[in-house]
């Protein structure tokens, strides 16, 4: 057995099980309107029944504006999504698990929203790529509207709102800011897609400013005592190889003033979690991210898709780590790595929402 994945682990007076948590995952499975219904329940319901000590959900929309990322995509922002989402924190937290709500804005990378046909952005900047195919978009992405000083502001107290909805009402231990992977947080955090000339634009701290100004609006929001965690990656689901130009000392900036600014987690995710954050250097982005904010809570995310990796990020200084595409072929994976037992493939129709609930998981 592993020697520390299974111990048990605290976030902020939060106990945990073990170190092992399910990565915030994408699945367009809820209503058209955003309303978790019972397959949710029982899909995440199934990793916790599997062993894992915590589960982050996917990103819950926080308006009835821009927010919305995907079509199917839940919200936590109606009564009847957060109705939703309380029996599915039920069914989390009877298995055990401690379970997390990711809150994601989408901004520019905005597709099949059913609240507004435009998008907006720190910037009026072409998005590279284009939309995501499976999750049911189609052509270049459109080109946003950079938001108002208004906007900005509106945003801010709807992540706060949601938090607010997300743990007073639908009863999650806690939620987690996402501010990774391309999406507005992260749109103003880069460099290419943050040409603002006002606060929220400059340099990588001024730019980090939103994600700030979100984190003190939640923690007002949410008291001192529910967990706090913000997503942060260097990667981008329509920019996958996108590296910060600031390079190591920039990164060490912002761990630092995540650290200062109250987090009770740092969720750091590269595509292999092992591998140098950039090409001058040898550090890896989570060994980056413990170095400069050595007194936050570091959770681990990128292939780590078997126990000894998972393990190798725990004894280098991760206090907890995400399992993401070997969850979804194995709900059930702290279970079987505890036991030694082989795991199963990730299944080629693994991004339909059920396909990896199993008969014996529901």
């Amino acid at each position: 057995m592993a020697k520390k994945l299974f111990t048990a682990g605290v976030i902020n007076a939060t106990p945990f099980n073990n170190r092992a948590m399910v990565a915030p995952m994408t699945r367009i499975s809820a209503s058209e309107t955003g309303v978790p219904g019972e397959i949710v329940q029982r899909y995440y319901a199934s990793f916790a029944r599997g062993g894992f000590g915590g589960v982050i959900s996917e990103g819950l929309y926080v308006d009835q504006a821009w927010s919305q990322t995907y079509a199917f995509q839940p919200g936590i922002v109606t009564d009847e999504q957060v109705e939703g989402w309380r029996k599915v924190v039920d069914a989390v937290k009877s298995q055990g698990a401690v379970f997390i709500a990711q809150l994601i804005h989408g901004g520019a990378l905005s597709q099949a929203n059913i609240y507004r046909r435009s998008t907006v952005g720190p910037s009026a900047v072409q998005p590279v790529g284009q939309q995501l195919g499976f999750y049911h978009g189609q052509g270049d992405y459109a080109l946003p509207e950079a938001m108002s000083e208004e906007q900005i502001q509106q945003a801010i107290s709807a992540f706060a709102a949601s938090a607010a909805r997300a743990v007073n009402a639908a009863g999650f231990d806690g939620v987690e800011i996402h501010s990774a992977n391309g999406y507005l947080l992260d749109q103003f955090l880069t460099d290419y897609t943050n040409q603002r000339t006002d606060r929220w634009g400059g340099d990588i701290e001024a730019r980090l400013g939103l994600t700030l100004a979100v984190i003190k609006a939640v923690r007002a929001q949410i008291g001192p005592d529910a967990i706090l965690g913000v997503r942060i990656s260097q990667g981008k689901v329509n920019d996958f190889h996108h590296k910060w130009k600031e390079g190591k000392a920039g990164a060490a900036k912002v761990f630092a003033l995540l650290q200062a600014a109250g987090v009770d987690y740092i969720h750091v995710t590269e595509y292999q979690a092992w591998k140098p954050a950039f090409s001058d250097g040898e550090q890896t982005f989570a060994a980056i991210a413990r170095e400069a904010a050595p007194d936050t809570v570091l959770v681990v995310n990128g292939g780590l898709d078997t126990g000894d990796l998972a393990e190798e990020q725990l004894e280098q200084g991760a206090d907890f780590v995400a399992i993401g595409k070997a969850a979804l072929a194995n709900h059930d994976w702290p279970t079987r790595v505890a036991e030694k037992a082989p795991l199963r493939a990730l299944p080629e129709n693994v991004l339909s929402p059920v396909a990896n609930i199993k008969p014996d998981e529901v």
